[in-house]
This record gives structure tokens, C-alpha cells and sequence, in this order.
């Protein structure tokens, strides 16, 4: 059973079709899950994942269902064997996956799955109901999918706010939607920008602990229980965003390397700036690809961030030079906004054939 907006467009003649398909398969998946056991949302980390987790569990509780929450964390995907062995302990009775990408291989074997997600897929798991925004224009994004999703279970009104969250923080020029104007016309539009810069700060730090962001998602009323909020979580984001800051700081004092249509910015630090080094300058050097490659990020590995102005379709790019080390943290994500991480060994070999030989790291 499989539902994919993207390749039913073609058929389906106005948006409200598109909300009415994904309210059908959230029916559809939760007619497949046991009732008798938890139902267990895997989402990203960044503000768009935890909007959608929030949002599905919000509405999933209000119906009368038990949910668990897990997030990937620093340099995890849902495939890796310590993030099943987190999902399993759960015995879920179904999991949905949320803004993680969509592969052919199932995360969890013979447990009943729904995949909320916008990224280019590598492939369309057989046993699973997917929900995917990859191909539409404009294009949902995985909190926006949640929320037409979770019609199926009842009044969403309340929560269009976190579906607004999602959209402003992947989509930053803010991609035409009627949900997000209806959002930031109730909401405001600063207190939801604000929220949004708030909420990804702490995946970016250090110790990569996204749980306060999640918790302030879980129980607030608006963007501004997020922004005015004085109580421990709402103090954690602050403090993400200012280390986070100071990372930035450092950085974006490095200068690139050109070769030939590349431009590598080589940063060493804890901290998950890459992707934001990476599009800062993008709009400086609009004739290139940029790669903002970060060694210090996860010992053993080299996690980088591409970008570029030039339209070059970026995943196709690193298709063409993909290293055979390479597993599926690599050239996920958007044709305009893709990276990875590679094992040193294989990073070098890829940096070689750049033609940035003095970018190797110590294997």
C-alpha cells in the first residue's frame, strides 16, 4: 500500500486534493497499526522534523493514541543499528518516519510504517505508506505534510503554527502556501522567524541535544511561548544559539579554495555550521558549487554541505563523484541543497578528485 503525492500530481487537480491524499494514508496507516502498542515518530532533529514530530503527536494523542518520540542525533540515519535498536525497545505497534528521507530498505522489518517526507527519494520502501512533497510546486515540507495529514484524526487549526515552523525553516524564501500566510498573519510573522532561528540552534551545537526544542514544541501555544519562554528549556535554545554563534563567527573567516566551478571552505569544529557557511556563500560566489566540508564535526569523518546559485543540480553533481566508500549519509537531500559525511579514507580519495589535495584529513 502506497501513497506518494509527488507521482500522483499528474492526476489530482488542485491542493486541497493533495491535503485530502495525505489525510487518506495517515487513515490508511493507522488502520494498519496495532492499537495495542505504541505508535513511535522518528524524526530529524532540525526545526522542520521537530514541527512535524510535535505536530504528529499532538494530534495523534488528542485522538487517543500512545505515542513515542525518538530523533535522530549527530551524524545518525534511521537505518543505523543503534537507532533500530532505540525504535525496537518501543515494540511499536507502527513508526512513522518524518523528514529523514526515503529509501527502499525498511528501518524497522514487519513493523507497519508511514514516511512523511519532501527530500529527493533513493527509493520507495514496498511495505510502507509514504507521504512524500518531493516534485510539487511549491514544495510542502515534512511539517506541512504532518499537518494535512493529521486532518485525518481531527480540528488541526491550533496547531497550523508548527506546520509554519517547518516551512520557514527549510524553505527560507518562504515558498508561496496559505498556510503559512494564514500562520503568520495569527502568529506574527517575527515571532515565527524568530522561533524557527531558536528551535535549529541546538542541533547545532556541540552536543547536538535537540530534546529542549522537541519539549517546547510538545507543550507550546504559539512561536511565542518559544521566544518570551523563561523557563530551562527555553534557556537551553538561547545558550545553542549563542555557541552556535560564535562557531559562526569562526568561520565564516575562513576563506574558500577555488578550483576550477569548486570552492571549498574547510572548517574544523564541533559544531554544525557547515550548512550555513555553505549557503552564506553561495550568494557571494554565484559561478560556483560550494562545499563547506567540516572535520571536527564527528571524529573519523569529514560532514560537508553543498550549495550553489548556478541551478547545477547538486545531487546529480555528487552522483558523478560519489567515492565507493560512500553509504547513504551521502548526496541526500535537495538538487539545490545536498552534502553528506564520508569516512576519512573516502573523503580524501573524493577531495583528490576535486583537485584539492590539501584538504585531506589524518585517516
Amino acid at each position: 500500500a502506497r501513497l506518494r503525492l509527488g507521482t500522483m500530481i499528474g492526476r489530482l487537480a488542485s491542493a486541497p486534493d493533495l491535503r485530502d491524499a495525505a489525510a487518506t494514508g495517515m487513515r490508511e496507516a493507522l488502520a494498519r497499526f496495532a492499537p495495542d502498542r505504541p505508535i513511535v515518530i522518528l524524526s530529524h532533529f532540525d526545526a522542520d522534523g521537530l514541527a512535524a514530530a510535535a505536530l504528529l503527536s499532538r494530534a495523534l494523542e488528542g485522538a487517543g493514541h500512545r505515542i513515542e518520540i525518538e530523533l535522530t542525533g549527530k551524524g545518525e540515519t534511521p537505518w543505523d543499528d543503534a537507532v533500530r535498536t532505540r525504535l525496537a525497545a518501543h515494540a511499536p505497534g507502527g513508526l512513522i518516519l518524518a523528514d529523514l528521507g526515503t529509501r527502499a530498505e525498511p528501518v524497522l522489518p514487519d513493523c507497519p510504517t508511514l514516511v512523511i517526507d519532501h527530500h529527493v527519494p533513493t527509493g520507495e520502501p514496498e511495505d510502507a505508506i509514504t507521504i512524500s512533497g518531493n516534485g510539487l510546486s511549491p514544495e510542502p515540507t515534512s511539517a506541512l505534510l504532518a499537518c494535512w495529514a493529521a486532518v485525518a484524526l481531527g480540528d488541526v487549526d491550533d496547531l497550523l503554527w508548527l506546520a509554519a515552523i517547518g516551512l520557514i525553516g527549510d524553505m527560507e524564501d518562504g515558498r508561496d502556501s496559505p498556510e503559512l500566510s494564514e500562520a503568520q498573519a495569527r502568529w506574527g510573522k517575527t515571532a515565527l522567524r524568530d522561533a524557527v532561528s531558536l528551535l535549529n540552534a541546538p542541533r547545532r551545537t556541540a552536543a547536538a541535544d535537540a530534546g529542549p526544542a522537541l519539549r517546547l514544541l510538545l507543550r507550546a501555544d504559539g512561536p511565542k511561548a518559544i521566544t518570551k519562554g523563561t523557563d530551562a528549556d527555553a534557556e537551553a535554545l538561547r545558550a545553542a544559539k549563542l555557541e552556535v554563534r560564535a562557531a559562526m563567527d569562526t568561520g565564516k573567516r575562513t576563506a574558500p579554495i577555488v578550483v576550477g566551478d569548486v570552492a571549498l571552505i574547510p572548517l574544523d569544529t564541533p559544531c554544525q555550521i557547515h550548512p550555513l557557511i555553505a549557503q552564506q556563500w553561495r550568494g557571494r560566489l554565484k559561478d560556483k558549487i560550494v562545499i563547506a566540508a567540516n572535520r571536527g564535526y564527528r571524529p573519523g569523518w569529514v560532514h560537508f554541505a553543498a550549495r550553489s546559485a548556478t541551478g547545477r543540480n547538486l545531487i546529480d553533481f555528487l552522483a558523478e563523484h560519489r567515492p565507493a566508500g560512500a553509504d547513504g549519509r551521502y548526496g541526500n537531500g535537495h538538487a539545490q541543497a545536498t552534502g553528506g559525511a564520508l569516512r576519512a579514507d573516502d573523503w580524501n580519495g573524493f577531495i583528490r578528485e576535486l583537485g584539492f589535495p590539501q584538504a585531506q584529513v589524518p585517516a
